[in-house]
């Protein structure tokens, strides 16, 4: 068990706010935090020990700035097994998914590490021949970062690594229930070197803290991923005093299978897409339309893959489907699953349990109208609608008829397919033969419509948020 603090300018500290008890959504029984939860004192602590370190921070030279990246990656694959195990109980995933989450994150820590050696502005020809006219990249200041549960590593340290190499200092709030795990990452910022103040931490509820930070006037920057409905706020808020802001929101992310696909290949991935990590990422799959000619032979090898699935606890390598976060994810699913019993026809799963853990089975209903509740609403758990559909067309119009436009993919062998749909899809994620989850540091990651806001994440478009241009013109002594 951690008793998780906040970090404020280079100190762990009690938060002023409510104490909070975490325990293990795979075993209920197990005691694994306790959250010292943060005041809005607390927030103005952190904020303005971030504004304190901002200058020398910034002043420091960018390689250097990447050198303490290039540790914490070392850190993080030292710890491995430890981070790991932390984020499997206290948010339910697989320890082998927290695992690899674990070697993405130091993966992504030394791709920004390399970005303090790259170029940060040009020269620009001027009209006039003597004068020598340049931009040049400087941070924003001060950012907040809010990251959610679903991801406790991994969405973290690509909202940090970018926003501490780019020169800007940062206050992190992770998800309440991701508390411990976030604390676990600042201590590895801190291990290796990191100057105080660069970095701190603030631990609670959003409903306590979470205006304090959007609202701050010393915070100029705030990236969030998370619910749609919050997200709007901090738009609003955020705009009203002029902050820049960068909103990762929600997906209801189709998968379409033609004819000519690798039938069963398609159904094992379309599940994959769909139960792994619980259905809980924002680029799962969540619907499926299927040309009517091979739906049958679709749905069987879907239900066949669904039965090889065991739910249990994240730590028993036998397992492969974890539990949800929470009693409030558990109860949110099972609505939906029951509205769906009512939208369409129920082929396997349903079922849950709460006796020990917060326990769904693997859920697929077909028989949906692509305009339905389960077909149109995000879940965010093991909950997957087939849809049939007459042609590649008619099954592009029913996935683009939607708020969101995160990802999506395309089951084929045919190329010409391929491109026609990477052409007519709305999503800012497209895959071809491949699931609707999965991204790369290298590869800018965001969505269309509903789903992202602001520039995109990860790879070099990171520095659109992290930074602001200066444009500089320096013309020589009129005498020379």
């Amino acid at each position: 068990m951690r008793e998780v603090k906040n970090y404020i300018d280079g100190e762990w500290t009690e938060g002023k706010s409510e104490t909070i008890e975490r325990y293990n959504p795979a075993d209920q029984t197990e005691l694994v935090a306790i959250v010292v939860g943060s005041s809005v004192h607390d927030v103005d602590e952190a904020v303005f020990a971030a504004v304190k370190a901002k200058k020398k921070w910034a002043q420091t030279a960018a390689p250097e700035r990447g050198a303490y990246l290039q540790k914490v990656a070392h850190l993080f694959e030292q710890y491995a097994d430890e981070l790991a195990e932390l984020a499997t109980k206290e948010m339910g995933k697989r320890f082998v998914e927290t695992k690899g989450e674990v070697y993405r994150s130091a993966a992504i820590l030394r791709y920004y590490a390399g970005e303090g050696l790259r170029r940060v502005g040009e020269v620009l020809p001027s009209f006039d021949a003597k004068n020598l006219f340049f931009t040049k990249r400087v941070p924003v200041g001060v950012v907040a970062v809010i990251a959610p549960w679903n991801f406790p590593l991994a969405i973290p340290i690509w909202k940090i690594a970018p926003a501490l190499v780019y020169g800007n200092t940062v206050v992190f709030k992770p998800a309440l229930e991701a508390s411990a795990t976030g604390a676990r990452i600042v201590e590895l910022f801190a291990e290796a070197g990191l100057p105080s103040g660069v970095l701190n931490f603030v631990v609670g509820r959003g409903s306590t803290i979470g205006d304090a930070i959007v609202e701050h006037k010393n915070v100029d920057a705030i990236t969030f991923t998370g619910s749609n409905a919050i997200g709007s706020e901090i738009a609003k808020k955020a705009a009203a005093r002029g902050a820049k802001y960068q909103l990762e929101l929600g997906g209801k992310n189709p998968a379409i299978v033609l004819k000519d696909a690798n039938i069963e290949f398609a159904a094992r991935l379309v599940v994959e897409g769909a139960m792994k990590q619980t259905g809980q990422r924002c680029t799962a799959t969540s619907r499926v339309f299927v040309e009517k000619e091979i739906i049958d032979v679709f749905r069987a090898h879907v239900m066949e893959q669904v039965k090889r699935i065991r739910v249990g606890n994240g730590m028993d390598e036998q397992v492969t489907m974890g539990p949800v976060v929470s009693k409030r994810q558990f109860e949110t699913v099972q609505r939906y699953i029951h509205i769906g019993t009512q939208e369409g026809r129920l082929l396997i799963g349903g079922g849950a349990s709460d006796d020990v853990g917060w326990y769904i089975e693997p859920t697929v209903f077909d028989s949906v109208s692509h305009r339905s509740i389960i077909a149109t609403e995000e879940i965010f758990g093991p909950v997957l609608s087939i849809v049939e559909a007459a042609s590649i067309d008619e099954a592009i119009e029913m996935a683009n008829d939607s708020i969101y436009g995160l990802s999506a993919s395309l089951f084929t062998n045919d190329v010409s397919k391929a491109l026609y749909f990477i052409e007519h899809i709305e999503a800012g994620m497209v895959q071809v033969n491949g699931e609707t989850g999965g991204a790369e540091p290298q590869a800018p990651f965001g969505g269309m419509k509903q789903s992202s806001s602001g520039t995109r994440e990860q790879g070099q478009a990171a520095i659109e948020f992290f930074t602001a241009y200066q444009t500089i013109s320096i013309r020589p002594h009129p005498n020379m």
